[in-house]
């Protein structure tokens, strides 16, 4: 035995206690590289873990100092002597790197290295990585004895990084069903679904200690072509109004279309995403799952990992997938009580609506009938003008109430998206009115109005009326548009038109489309000339 097996023993044994007392994996990483490096006494180390397919996807350094690792570069691909412990998975112990023909030199800016050990780390019976260490201190190269003292070492750090692992699987298990439990606890108190979405991404980012996380689900269209962020880890874009479009032909629109689930990497090498072939650069990827629901895919759920923080693991990306499946249950749950909610309130104003016309108009217009059947001839000149003053009130009371009505009835945009919602509209005008009626939808203009798709069917109404009273119209047209960042509705007709200067007070129709308009944001214009027809625009500022 050489002299300095001792030393070899009482290091081991130091390192294999260290490496014992330490349940988290990062630390143990580091550590392991640090013992090597003692026990050996090398200036430098590192240990290269290696992802799915084989390839370098972290490496820890010790000896190195920001700066240097910075200067390097991108992690190494497994070329050259790297490469070969990578396929030979055994120990290689080397007295001079360059003088071996299968090595291919450093990067620039790589600090010069002579001697070299390396030993396989093998943990749960599948190679984990490899313990690289150059520069043997006081010696021109590391001893036989210096590499039995490296594969100690690696034994004991594959116990160490499979205790690790466990232990965190356990703690990533505790953390999924706390926030699984948390969902369901948000779901059944009857949160509002924007309230549960907010609660998915936090606790998402929580479960991978990610950067953020995000939603994305599809933005009015149920084809789900464009993705809107519903929610987010970031309050900027998680705040009402500040909702974004993805762009097209992200990786939320994949998943979205395939429903599988996609591993990206963000190189540092330039912006943008990529993916992941096993990570062979310096930065940080993401994670993007279905929020799949019985039928059909509800949206997508994405977490963007830290800049320092390990890729993505196979186990990482199904625990995420397993979490999405819970919130994608509760996120169903709570759309169906709030549909239900909804049915409740609708049946009720259903009610109402009916209790008014059944009662309060029948009781008005017999008031009014009785008031005209009296003969004129009857009274003073002035009591004639003052029951037509109040016939005329009570039509205004009474159109008032059927706009009451209208507005209680269940609204088509229960059943249908707003360009399908405003079809029909056109439809059952044009049957009522016999005047041929046109519509051009521009689909993203309706997907951005989603939110005040009630107004905006309100105000096509109103216009609709307009055009059938006073227009004397053979046709007319409805247009909804998106012009330079702004969604502008148009209701055409080609009839008599009229003098905006002399237009009744009594009008109130086009004043109730003002104020919706105002109420929403935009603002309303009227084009009219006698017999040339009519234009009301409405221009509405989008998100």
């Amino acid at each position: 035995m050489s002299k300095d097996a001792p030393d070899h023993r009482d290091a081991l044994l130091e390192a294999g206690l260290t490496l014992a007392s330490e349940l988290s994996l990062s630390a143990v990483l580091s550590r392991i590289v640090k013992a090597a490096c003692k026990v050996t006494a090398a200036r430098y180390g590192a240990l290269g873990v290696l992802g799915p397919q084989g390839t370098v996807t972290e490496f820890i350094t010790w000896g190195l100092s920001v700066r240097e690792r910075q200067r390097i570069g991108a992690l190494p691909t497994g070329r050259g002597i790297l490469g070969v412990l990578l396929d030979q998975g055994r120990p290689l112990r080397l007295a001079e790197i360059s003088a071996d023909p299968r090595s291919v030199g450093f990067p620039p800016g790589h600090p010069p290295m002579t001697s070299f050990l390396g030993a396989p780390v093998r943990a749960r019976g599948q190679l984990f990585g490899n313990i690289y260490l150059t520069e043997k201190r006081r010696a021109s190269e590391f001893t036989v004895a210096d590499e039995r003292a490296l594969a100690t070492l690696a034994s004991q750090a594959g116990v160490a990084i499979a205790n690790a692992t466990l232990y965190e699987e356990a703690l990533s298990r505790e953390r999924w069903l706390a926030a699984a439990q948390a969902i369901t606890n948000s779901t059944i108190s009857g949160a509002p679904i924007a309230e549960t979405l907010n609660l998915v991404v936090d606790r998402a980012r929580g479960l991978l200690e990610g950067q953020s996380a995000q939603i994305a689900m599809p933005a009015g269209a149920p084809s789900g072509r464009a993705l809107r962020v519903e929610a987010s880890s970031r309050p900027r874009a998680a705040r009402p109004g500040g909702r974004r479009l993805l762009p097209p032909g992200s990786p939320a629109h994949e998943v979205m279309r395939t429903g599988r689930s996609i591993v990206t990497h963000i190189s540092s090498a330039g912006p943008g995403p990529h993916t992941s072939k096993g990570g062979t650069s310096n930065g940080r990827g993401a994670i993007y799952v279905s929020l799949s629901g019985r039928s059909s895919c509800l949206g997508v759920l994405s977490v963007i990992l830290r800049s320092n923080q390990r890729p993505a693991s196979a186990e990482s990306v199904h625990m995420l997938e397993s979490f999405a499946a819970q919130a994608a249950v509760a996120l169903e749950y709570a759309r169906a009580q709030g549909e239900l909610q909804r049915l409740v309130i609708l049946e009720e104003r259903e009610r109402i609506a009916k209790e008014l016309h059944d009662g309060v108009i029948q009781s008005l217009f017999a008031v009014g009938m009785g008031l005209q059947a009296i003969s004129p001839t009857a009274w003073p000149a002035e009591i004639e003008l003052s029951v037509d003053r109040a016939v005329s009130a009570l039509d205004l009371v009474m159109r008032d109430l059927r706009n009451y009505i209208f507005a209680l009835r269940p609204d088509i945009l229960a059943e249908h998206q707003l360009g399908d919602a405003v079809r029909l509209l056109a439809v059952e005008f044009e049957a009522r009115s016999g005047l041929v009626t046109t519509v051009k939808i521009d689909e993203r203009a309706a997907s951005e109005l989603v939110a005040r798709a009630p107004d905006l069917v309100q105000v096509i109404r109103e216009a609709l009326s307009n055009v059938s009273r006073h227009a004397r119209a053979s046709s007319c047209q409805v247009s909804l548009r998106l012009v330079r960042g702004r969604a502008v509705l148009t209701v055409a007709d080609d009839g008599q038109g009229f003098v905006p200067s002399v237009r009744r007070p009594a009008g109130q129709g086009l004043r109730n489309m003002e104020e919706r308009a105002a109420r929403l944001g935009g603002t309303m214009s009227v084009r009219t000339a006698p017999k040339g027809g009519t234009i009301v625009r409405v221009v509405l500022p989008l998100d």
